[in-house]
């Protein structure tokens, strides 16, 4: 069950997405909302002068200025949900971005940020730096955002049968049921005996859904493309999936299909563990 959404947004357009989005699934929820903007406190200080003669850095000038653009957005947030009929503030918080959301959303039941956002200036090899963090930290499901991702539609649920994909398929129970939205449930068929087994699986696990079911699989090509695939073509709202898929090695990293999905799907992604 979805009851509180926590969405950390920074005044790009890509939290702007996560935001509309966030406003959405807590409407059609009924869950509570909340937001977090994060002052990066590594923009705050001075960068290093490697002995060259410069003028003292404008902290004072620079924290004020960060600080009147987080309140900005926190107030336009406000706004934009009281325009949704929704009551609904954004904290604004100070120190390491990635730190700062894990430690927020642990009051949460469900996360949303944009998928390119987090403007921290540093870049990672997925998403970047500070975005790639909080996927690493959290325990909590994650939707990534992608600009221009639509906000209603069937949900599509990639299923492995690995632990992360169980969780993923009754967290898609609660939200479908929640939505009225159907479900398409995707499985890699290459090998016929392992498809046959974990639909008979996922059928367990999506039997309380009170909407429907299409069940879709494939023989041929990457899963990763093919879920984006299936997405497209049923104009889904949202791809569901555990972050790590049956071959996961370490914690560290999402695993290669869940990856691949979250960074090239035009569909939001719910990431699951």
């Amino acid at each position: 069950m979805i009851e509180s959404i926590l969405v950390a947004t920074d005044g790009s357009d890509d939290a702007s997405a996560a935001e509309q989005t966030a406003m959405g699934l807590a409407s059609r929820l009924g869950a509570r909302l909340s937001a977090v903007s994060v002052i990066d406190q590594r923009v705050l200080r001075a960068p290093p002068g490697g002995g060259l003669a410069l003028p003292g850095f404008p902290e004072a000038e620079v924290t004020a200025y960060y600080r009147a653009r987080a309140d900005a957005v926190a107030r336009r947030f406000s706004e934009r949900a009281r325009g949704e009929g929704l009551e609904a503030q954004c904290e604004v918080v100070q120190g390491l971005p990635d730190d700062r959301i894990v430690e927020k959303v642990q009051g949460a039941d469900l996360l949303l940020i944009g998928r390119s956002g987090m403007q921290s200036g540093l870049r990672g090899d997925l998403f970047g730096a500070s975005l790639d963090s909080i996927l690493r930290k959290t325990t909590k499901p994650t939707i990534l955002v992608p600009a221009g991702a639509p906000l209603t539609g069937p949900l599509v649920l990639g299923f492995d049968g690995s632990p992360g994909s169980r969780i993923a398929a009754r967290i898609a129970v609660a939200l479908a049921n929640g939505l009225n939205e159907a479900v398409h449930v995707f499985v890699d068929s290459k090998d016929k005996g392992r498809a046959v087994a974990r639909f008979d699986e996922v059928r367990q696990l999506v039997g309380g859904l009170s909407v429907p079911v299409r069940e879709t699989s494939s023989t041929l090509g990457r899963p990763d493309v093919k879920i984006v695939d299936t997405a497209k073509e049923f104009r889904a709202s949202l791809i569901v999936m555990g972050a790590y898929g049956r071959n996961r090695i370490t914690d560290y990293f999402l695993g290669s299909n869940a990856a691949s999905v979250a960074r090239t799907s035009p569909v939001s992604v719910l990431l699951a563990r």
